[in-house]
């Protein structure tokens, strides 16, 4: 029998069935039933999360500390479990989704820590006898919309931060991938979250979405997912002078110089290109490589993609996932039939792929003879596609690279310092890699790019005190 999982509102567990859960390796099975909130829902999670900050606020660190430990600490003892729902529910593999588990565990356990390193500065006043002290408080209820694509890590780096620093929060992920939301808030809530603090509110983002965009007692807004909703946030944002934060697209360049290691700058190129199906907005899309290497690059590559194993992301075997559902899966195909009519030379896969059960399963595409102005070069594909630009040298590279509308992530791969160093300075990316995939980043250092990839304070790390955080100064005059 189906479980039927209800949304978290003031500390009650509500709701009635709303929709499905499809797994997309298998579409004849079902993961679970969750309730679909409304507009009144969503009213009614917001005034709870704003009645439950004065208390948690002024709540002591130890008391947050130990909510945020007793998380981190269940989350790693079921990362198996929980890692096996992800991979079940969205698709990544079975390795994937313990290693996305694991990094929520890890997210929750450094700001656990971050509780217990709180401080403030206190400097001489230009006035004598006046002292000043510069402290930071939570800014009060936030609004958390999390995507599809990593379903515990990123609701993980957004709740930790908005907790350990004294906020409130109302929570709506996205609807394709809510067993993994659930299952974060369960933890919390069981660690001993004083009601009203965390609410979950899972539904329609033109429904739920659209509730926290219009409400003005939401303070704040920390939003990951396409650029045209971010930018829906970011005007419903500036009409109630609310702080906001997004993390959008990318269309992220990996520079293969002649230099480079060439088995070095495979590995970047298929781990950051296909990995995770694609489907992460760090993804190496564009491949530009330089005239020497080219040839020998794409061969390497093409005989790599086709000793890839598609299927079944429950299956130990399995590299590379099914797309999350059928929606995703058409925007590939639709990308593909683009890239060809733009006269861009298919060298490999994009063929639909049909496996021992029914499931959204794609061959990793592989373009070549592209430009930087086709579509395919422009525009965020979000799949398992990725195109090889050719240019003449590193001059060349670099000025390609920096010509898009994104700027999340970048990598190079090369053997000379020089080229490495002036790369670093001169990429317009929030992110740089050198002889890595653009894909995969660390939990304790700060996430976010540049252009319309994201805008406002960073993620992760002690950075994100910026965004959870309001400062106040104070002045005292001793007499």
């Amino acid at each position: 029998m189906t479980v039927l999982r209800k949304n978290l509102i003031d500390g009650e567990w509500l709701g009635e069935a709303g929709s499905r859960n499809i797994n997309p390796s298998n579409t004849n099975d079902i993961v679970g039933e969750y309730a679909s909130a409304g507009p009144e829902q969503a009213k009614q999670a917001i005034a709870a999360a704003k009645a439950a900050f004065p208390a948690w606020s002024r709540s002591g660190p130890l008391a947050r500390h130990a909510v945020l430990k007793k998380t981190s600490d269940e989350i790693m003892a079921r990362k198996d479990e929980i890692g096996r729902s992800l991979a079940r529910e969205e698709g990544k593999t079975l390795a994937e989704g313990v290693g996305e588990t694991i990094r929520a565990a890890q997210i929750f356990d450094f700001f656990a820590g971050e509780t217990l390193r709180l401080s403030g500065e206190m400097v001489p006043s230009v006035r004598p006898g006046v002292g000043v002290e510069m402290t930071r408080e939570g800014v009060g209820v936030v609004g958390i919309i999390t995507p599809w694509n990593f379903p515990i890590a990123i609701p993980a780096w957004k709740i930790a931060p908005a907790l350990a620093y004294g906020n409130t929060i109302v929570f709506k992920p996205a609807e394709l991938v809510p067993e993994s939301a659930w299952t974060i808030v369960d933890i919390l809530h069981r660690a001993g979250l004083p009601k009203g603090v965390l609410n979950l509110v899972m539904g329609k983002g033109s429904v739920v979405g659209q509730a926290m965009l219009d409400n003005p007692d939401v303070n704040a807004i920390s939003f990951t997912g396409s650029v045209g909703t971010g930018k829906r946030v970011a005007a419903a944002s500036v009409e109630h002078m609310r702080k906001f934060q997004l993390e959008m697209g990318g269309k992220n360049p990996l520079v293969v110089l002649d230099d480079a290691d060439l088995a070095v700058a495979v590995d970047c190129a298929v781990n950051g290109a296909y990995f995770s199906t694609g489907q992460r907005c760090t993804a190496s899309s564009r491949l530009i490589v330089t005239d020497g290497i080219h040839d020998r690059f794409v061969e390497a590559i093409k005989e790599r993609l086709d000793k890839l194993v598609i299927g079944d992301a429950l299956d130990a075997k399995t590299q590379i996932g099914p797309v999350v559902d059928q929606n995703q899966l058409k925007q590939d195909e639709d990308y593909i039939a683009i890239g060809r009519q733009e006269g861009a030379e298919l060298a490999f896969g994009g063929d639909r792929l049909e496996r021992g059960a029914p499931g959204f399963y794609l061959q990793p595409a592989l373009f070549v003879g592209s430009t930087n102005a086709m579509r395919i070069s422009r525009e965020e594909i979000f799949g398992p596609v990725a195109n090889v630009i050719r240019v003449k040298d590193y001059d060349e590279a670099l000025a390609v690279a920096n010509d898009t509308p994104f700027g999340l992530t970048s990598g190079i791969c090369t053997t000379s310092l020089k080229h490495a160093t002036h790369f670093k300075r001169n990429s317009e990316a929030g992110m740089v890699m050198v002889n890595l995939p653009t894909a995969g980043v660390d939990f304790h250092v700060p996430f976010g790019g540049r252009k319309g990839s994201s805008y406002g304070p960073r993620e992760q790390g002690r950075y994100a005190m910026e965004f959870y955080t309001t400062v106040k100064t104070a002045y005292t005059f001793a007499g």
